[in-house]
């Protein structure tokens, strides 16, 4: 039996994210007023993927906590945020839809193959969240977590889960931004 889209979709998520990172080098051409814009917006982004990395212990136990506790997808709402804000930065809006056609095609379904998993693994503590947990962008900012004391942020997941790639990442992208303006 072939693969199911999902599946196909989780396997060429990587090449095709490291192949529209090439043609963002190449092409994009920030401004100072852009470069400010898309940064700030990235940075949230990261700010979001961070609080959820230090909230999460992967397989182990559900994470309902922190930022789990306005989206079932922090990560992915965070990745959403640091593509959005370095299309905007690097002045491209066709890289920006490019990146957006990318994250429906190839992250939506990754996330929905990621949701049957923990149903599967979670069961019905995993439902009863789901009933009150907005897929990917929250609906409320208070939170009505009930999740145990141990799952708050901890430096160590973050570490554990190398959510420091991604500011690493970050950096780099914000660097490269600035001498690309700098050289032109």
């Amino acid at each position: 039996m072939g693969l199911s889209y999902s599946e196909r979709a989780a396997r060429w998520r990587v090449p095709l994210g490291f192949a529209l990172g090439v043609a963002y080098l190449v092409l994009a051409q920030p401004t100072v007023r852009w470069l400010g814009i898309g940064a700030a917006i990235a940075l949230a982004g990261l700010v979001v993927r961070g609080w959820a990395a230090g909230c999460l212990d992967k397989n182990q136990r559900l994470a309902t906590s922190g930022p789990y506790a306005y989206t079932r997808n922090p990560l992915y709402l965070g990745s959403l945020l640091l593509g959005l804000g370095f299309a905007a930065a690097g002045g491209s809006w066709p890289l920006g839809v490019a990146f957006l056609a990318l994250f429906l095609l190839v992250y939506w379904p990754v996330m929905r193959r990621e949701e049957e998993f923990l149903r599967q693994t979670f069961a019905d503590v995993y439902d009863r969240y789901a009933a009150t947990v907005p897929f990917l962008f929250p609906r409320r900012f208070r939170s009505t977590s009930t999740d145990e004391k141990g799952a708050r942020f901890q430096w160590t997941r973050y570490k554990h889960n190398r959510e420091y790639q991604a500011a690493l990442g970050y950096l780099a992208g914000v660097v490269f931004l600035v001498l690309k303006l700098a050289l032109r």
